[in-house]
């Protein structure tokens, strides 16, 4: 399901396998692995979310990140965004990068680990 990376922090880089398609999956992934891992800082494949996610008008993506949010899970998803050609998703995506703290958008593994370690891109 994932693995635990330590550089700096503790890391749960979590497997392409893993299903996030519900605010109650993302939240009940995210207690597991605080629980069992210690940490709530989450580093994500795209491929784990369903193609609604990258549609902002379905609201899941939305209802998703709020809840890690309210839980002070920070998550860096990892993956190739140049096929989204939609311009909230990609203005949501450069605010999240370029002002947020919990909620990362990047393009590979690396990047999101060393986001998620305190380094910046």
């Amino acid at each position: 399901m994932y693995q635990l990376i330590e550089q700096g922090n503790k890391i749960a880089l979590l497997s392409n396998t893993v299903r996030i398609d519900s605010p109650s999956a993302a939240l009940e992934l995210a207690v597991n692995i605080v629980h069992e891992a210690g940490t709530g800082d989450l580093a994500i494949p795209k491929e784990c979310f369903p193609e609604e996610f990258f549609v902002l008008s379905t609201g899941l993506a939305g209802e998703i990140l709020q809840k890690w949010t309210n839980y002070q899970i920070r998550a860096a998803i990892f993956g190739d965004f140049s096929q989204y050609t939609s311009k909230p998703l990609k203005d949501f995506i450069f605010e999240s990068n370029k002002r947020g703290k919990n909620v990362f958008f990047l393009k590979t593994q690396e990047e999101a680990i060393q986001r998620l370690s305190g380094g910046t891109l």
